[in-house]
């Protein structure tokens, strides 16, 4: 008989560690696909939540929020892009990416979880940004990549306009901040255990089959 575990993704459509951490998630859980059944949810987290219309320049911001030097930015971005190879996932960081409000893709996301389409929307958020460097706080921008992945386009817009699940969301940022979660990507497993980082896939399923086991253990 399968275990089955729920799994609560708490991340960032902005953060490039999350992309790297879910990608590893989903090759230790295609390896452990015999033994256990998975529910994956993604839940918000906002790095930036005062992040300005406009934007900011990606370096720029990362030495100025984390007080690195240009240097030191740059051997991340390239140990980033590393761990994206193995993941065949591109990241193309150059001098036109820009951080951005994610609150609005969050409220789409929220969307897209009732709609069934929660995991592929979030794919192409972070393709979007990190791979096309498109602008995922825009409402038309957004209501195309809901529309990539089968949602209805003028849905989207309508929540988006609306302000539609601004509440929501709100409320599910507080809940993670105040259960402790201040950094992602966090992965709540049956909401009892916590991994985070970008974790080697190697170290997921470690975890997964841990995980089990003291869940099969406790249920004897």
């Amino acid at each position: 008989m399968k275990n089955s575990l729920d799994i609560q993704f708490v991340s960032d459509i902005m953060c490039p560690w999350c992309v790297v951490g879910l990608g590893n998630l989903n090759k230790a859980i295609a390896e452990l696909e015999d033994k256990v059944d998975v529910n994956i949810t993604f839940q918000p987290f906002e790095l930036n939540p005062t992040m300005p219309a406009e934007g900011q320049g990606f370096q720029e911001h990362i030495i100025e929020k984390y007080g690195i030097t240009k240097e030191q930015s740059d051997q991340n971005r390239a140990a980033i892009q590393e761990r994206g190879k193995e993941l065949d996932f591109d990241f193309n960081f150059n001098d036109e990416s820009r951080m951005r409000n994610s609150f609005d893709a969050h409220r789409l996301l929220h969307w897209a979880n009732l709609e069934g389409k929660q995991a592929e929307l979030k794919a192409a958020l972070f393709k979007a940004h990190f791979t096309h460097n498109q602008d995922v706080s825009d409402y038309a921008v957004l209501s195309k990549i809901a529309a990539s992945v089968d949602l209805d386009p003028s849905a989207a817009k309508g929540i988006l306009e609306s302000g539609q699940y601004k509440e929501e969301v709100k409320k599910l940022e507080q809940f993670w901040q105040q259960n402790g979660i201040n950094s992602v990507p966090t992965v709540v497993i049956n909401n009892k255990y916590a991994i985070t980082g970008g974790q080697p896939a190697e170290s997921f399923k470690q975890a997964l089959e841990e995980i089990m086991a003291s869940e099969s253990s406790s249920e004897e």
